[in-house]
């Protein structure tokens, strides 16, 4: 109970604290998507939470409007769905910064297996849907493990990059999830964040 108070107050007051230091970041990224192009400058994508329950993950939109029909997965950052600003906002994973407010409603934490989407997660054994134990996160062993590995990986798998992410990434990525949650703890979440930080600047 205790690890949980100081987990939920760190994402609170780290959440909100970032939220005021980026807030120029956000307005700049924003006027960017939509010189950039067409559509919204938002991305709302439904993905599954602790307690196997739905929520709305918040993203700034990095593909053309209405590409998530062609398909759920990117095979890589330069499909040709991303557009130009959104290659490089994937890049330095500043897509992610609107999720600093799922964080702060509670919806997620800076830590934690990262929430799928509901057609990957109906092929979750009972062992995976461990996962669902847990507040999903922006980052965990696994994020780190396939920072850059998991485009590389579906790239060289055009034709079935899909049935590759299903029986191969996602099920390696669930054994480093269960890992995390196994040691979960503030130190843990700490050497995640670190580590995280030195890989988004190539470290």
């Amino acid at each position: 109970m205790y690890q949980k108070v100081v987990k939920r107050l760190f994402d609170i007051l780290f959440s909100f604290v970032w939220i005021i230091i980026l807030f120029p970041v956000l307005i700049i990224v924003a006027i960017i998507i939509k010189l950039d192009s067409k559509g919204p400058v938002f991305y709302f994508q439904r993905r599954v939470a602790k307690g196997n329950k739905d929520f709305y993950i918040y993203k700034f939109r990095t593909m053309r409007v209405d590409a998530d029909k062609l398909g759920l997965l990117t095979a890589s950052n330069r499909d040709p769905r991303v557009t130009k600003a959104g290659y490089w906002l994937r890049k330095f994973k500043l897509d992610e910064l609107p999720q600093l407010f799922n964080i702060l409603r509670g919806q997620m934490s800076f830590v934690g297996p990262r929430a799928e989407v509901r057609r990957y997660v109906d092929f979750y054994s009972p062992e995976q849907m461990k996962v669902l134990d847990v507040q999903p996160g922006l980052t965990d062993y696994a994020v780190l493990e396939y920072y850059s590995k998991e485009g590389e990986i579906l790239k060289n798998h055009p034709h079935d990059f899909e049935e590759v992410y299903i029986k191969v990434i996602m099920v390696e990525k669930n054994k480093l999830n269960l890992k995390y949650i196994d040691e979960m703890g503030f130190m843990t979440d700490m050497k995640i964040i670190f580590r995280t930080i030195l890989k988004i600047f190539g470290r």
